[in-house]
Formats: structure tokens, sequence, C-alpha cells
């Protein structure tokens, strides 16, 4: 889509458009920058001027982006990333023990297993603050949207620096709980199990289908497309589940379970760009995270069945 602008829009516009396309309306805009709802408003018509082209349908469901906002949106995403990677990088000088680093993670490793380890790098560096994002997606160090990141997967794209961790299983487990009230059924697929595993994330039932488990959506009685939803369900005695063996054995009453069954090694890696590579607190925190899930790895090593 071709744009001729009719005269500059200012950056604050576009944050504001950018805002409205997160939130989905002009009130929650206004609260997430701080701002008057009818300043919001001015905003948005003041870039539609400049553009030429309305951004936005009224309809009774609310605001309704049009085809030019969707498109800006990709643009407006890498705009944002890269201003909040100004202000951390202004945050502190580049060899000095102050200023931001910002983490994203899986919501597992994010909640599960860095905790412990960014409360021991805030006792050695208590200058430093942290940023921790937790998605499932892949998110974009070459945009800045965060300095490190910790992947589960090799990552593909240029001008990164990525050590391997290791590996950790994903085993089946169940709650001491459960087993007392049903035991330990032969296989996986047995209604006995009441599996628990993903929902409609498509990402995750492909790689159900590669598991070649006996039984795919519907075979699973707790379904969830969060992983802290289905650790939560195995910890409170639902069914059976998958759990990285790191997390399953600081739990005493989680208990592997199948282990001729179902053995998947996932890979982690530590990744950030190979700009900050000079940047002593991103250093200092790439350092750090790869020592404490080395030490999570190792943890997590459980015997060939």
């Amino acid at each position: 889509m071709h744009i001729r602008m009719k005269r500059p829009a200012k950056w604050d516009l576009y944050q504001s458009l950018f805002a409205v396309l997160e939130t989905g309306s002009l009130s929650g805009a206004a609260r997430a920058l701080g701002l008057s709802q009818p300043t919001l408003g001015r905003h948005i018509e003041q870039l539609e001027q400049a553009l030429g082209l309305p951004l936005f349908t009224r309809s009774p469901q609310g605001l309704k982006p049009t085809d030019l906002a969707l498109t800006l949106r990709n643009h407006l995403e890498a705009m944002n990333a890269a201003s909040d990677a100004i202000v951390r990088d202004a945050s502190g000088e580049a060899d000095g023990e102050t200023g931001v680093v910002r983490i994203t993670a899986s919501h597992i490793i994010g909640a599960e297993v860095l905790p412990s380890i960014l409360a021991d790098f805030h006792e050695l560096h208590p200058g430093i603050a942290v940023e921790l994002a937790l998605s499932n997606a892949v998110e974009d160090l070459l945009r800045r949207e965060a300095d490190i990141a910790v992947r589960m997967k090799r990552p593909t794209q240029g001008a990164l620096l990525a050590r391997r961790i290791g590996s950790v299983p994903i085993c089946l487990y169940a709650h001491r709980r459960f087993i007392e009230r049903h035991g330990v059924p032969n296989s996986l697929g047995s209604p006995s199990a009441s599996a628990i595993g993903p929902d409609r994330d498509e990402t995750a039932l492909r790689s159900i289908t590669e598991l070649s488990l006996p039984f795919g959506r519907e075979g699973f009685r707790f379904r969830s497309d969060s992983d802290l939803a289905q650790l939560a369900a195995i910890r409170a005695g639902f069914g059976i589940g998958g759990i990285q063996a790191g997390i399953a054995r600081r739990d005493p009453d989680l208990v592997q379970v199948l282990a001729e069954e179902f053995n998947y090694p996932l890979d982690i890696w530590l990744v950030m760009h190979e700009d900050l590579k000079t940047s002593r607190r991103v250093r200092l925190m790439f350092d750090h995270l790869a020592a404490g899930l080395a030490r999570y790895v190792a943890e997590g090593q459980v015997e060939a069945p």
C-alpha cells in the first residue's frame, strides 16, 4: 500500500495509534499513555489528516482498524521496540552496572526457572533493573524487542550471539494424590491417565502429532494452551502430563510415570544481539543466565529408561 502523506506526522501521533491498536479502544490507549481521551482522539484525527486516509471505522463493537492501520502496525511495533531500546541503552552507561536489561522467555521458563536466577543476579548487581517479558512467541532481537532471549530452539537470524546451554528432558509426571487415587496407568492413552495437554494452539498440536502419541487433541481430558495452566493441573492432581524434569524434581510430590513411553529432549539457547556484547550490564546478565541455566539443565537430567 502506497501512502502519499500530506505532511509529516510527529512520533507522538504514531505512539497514540499504536496504543489504540494494542488496547482496542481510545479510553484504554489514553490510560496506557497517561493522556485524556479527547487528546488521544485528536491525535488519531491529526494522523488521519496527515496520511489522508482513515485509520479506524466506528461500529457498535467499538473501533475497527482499517487495512491501512493494520499495515502500519508492524512498522509501529518496530518503532516502539526501538524507542524502548533507546530508553534502556540510555538508562546506564555501557561500562557501568546500572540501567535496564530486558529478557524474554517462555511462560514456563520465565515463571518457574528464571526467578531464582534473577534474584541471585539482583543481589550481585542491585543497580541493574530487570524487565522480564513472558511469551511463547519468538521475540525479534534484531528489532531490540528484548536484549536477551531464552529460547527452546536454535535461532536462525543473523547478527545474533547464541549459546546452547544444553538439553533438558520433558517427561510424564503425576501428583502423588492422583496416583494414590487411580494408580499408574499402563499407557498415556488409557482413559484412567486423564491426560493433560494443549487445546487449540496449532504449533503445540503439531508437536503432539510428531511425537506419535496414541491420541490427538480429543484424547486430553484437560486442555489448555497455557503451559502454566497445564502444570497447575498436574500439581492439583487432575492427571498426567509433561513437565521439564528440572522443574518436576523440585517438587517431591510429583512422580515420574510411563518413563518408557515418553522422554522428549528440549534444547535451551541463550541469545542476544551482537551489538550488545560491549554493554557491561547486558554481558553480566548473559553470563549469569548462562551459568544459572546450565545448573538447571544439569539438575534436570534423568536416567534413560
